[in-house]
């Protein structure tokens, strides 16, 4: 019989380093919202890769920066997480970008939380660079942490992937699967239905109102057809805020929420009836209960 693995992969990173563009590249399905915006990614979502006889669970965390608010803290908190639960730990460096004193720190916290855990370099974006910068880039990154091997990709056009693959699948542990085969993420559906429609709400809104919101699944409801009902409450912080995500004659929240409805039908790979309100919820950033819906733990975010 042919001996299985099965093992967790963390994605560690600057904000807007390609984590998610990664995550969604490997699983060869949308399970990580990925926007021009920063920070984007609040649960840590888990996207599994089968590939040969192996199973590779990819946990996608925030980004790791410097935290100001409750928010920020836990979403911190949770990126380190799960880095210390993986059996693999993937670091990404943007290629244009260089070594910056963000990813320095991150270096810096990883000798702390990585333990004995094996730590791959990933330089994302190659294709926005010369080859000897990307070389010089490499070099200068080893000599402060040593990693266990290095790789050059592109995670948008896939270049680099497949070799990254290979070296996951023969790293992680020999182990029964973790998950069905069919399974391509551990989210339910619920949370993956309100992540699509934040992520348009985030392309659609240029201001900071994206990190000043939310969107929760309130009601799912199975037709007799064979499509489901969504309902969901896109909640701000303030009142102000409500009128510029709904639009001029509810423009906005109609653009967004027929941008949702096509990709969620297109996942799910049935039709997908999409409500969606907009309410004002001053202290959401304050609530335990919406860091749950997240997947964030409220505590983590004390100063």
């Amino acid at each position: 019989m042919t001996q299985t693995h099965a093992g967790f992969v963390a994605l560690i990173g600057e904000p807007n380093a390609g984590k998610s563009t990664l995550l969604n590249q490997m699983v060869g399905a949308k399970v990580s919202i990925v926007t021009h915006k920063v920070q984007t990614t609040r649960a840590r979502i888990r996207g599994i890769a089968m590939y040969g006889d192996a199973q590779i669970v990819f946990v996608d965390t925030p980004g790791i920066f410097r935290p100001r608010r409750r928010l920020d803290r836990s979403m911190v908190k949770a990126a380190w997480g799960g880095a210390a639960d993986a059996d693999v730990i993937l670091l990404l460096i943007e290629a244009h970008r260089g070594l910056t004193d963000g990813a320095k720190a991150i270096i810096e916290q990883l000798r702390e939380h990585s333990g004995k855990t094996p730590v791959a370099l990933v330089i994302n974006k190659i294709d926005r660079v010369k080859a000897d910068r990307l070389l010089a880039l490499s070099q200068q990154v080893n000599e402060i942490y040593e990693f266990k091997a290095t790789f050059m990709i592109s995670a948008e056009k896939g270049y680099g992937c497949e070799d990254l693959l290979d070296w996951l699948a023969a790293e992680v542990p020999e182990s029964p699967w973790l998950y069905p085969e069919d399974q391509v993420a551990d989210l339910p559906m619920r949370m993956i239905a309100a992540e699509i429609t934040r992520e348009k709400l985030t392309l659609r809104l240029h201001e900071e109102i994206p990190y000043q919101l939310t969107v929760e699944t309130e009601k799912w409801e199975e037709k007799k057809d064979g499509s489901a009902r969504v309902d969901q409450i896109v909640y701000v912080a303030r009142p102000g805020h409500k009128g510029i995500v709904l639009g001029k004659g509810g423009e906005t929240i109609k653009a967004v929420g027929q941008a949702a409805r096509a990709e969620l039908a297109e996942f799910m790979g049935r039709p997908v009836h999409l409500f969606l309100q907009v309410k004002v919820r001053e202290n959401w950033l304050d609530e335990a209960e919406r860091y749950n819906e997240m997947g964030l733990d409220f505590k983590d975010g004390d100063a």
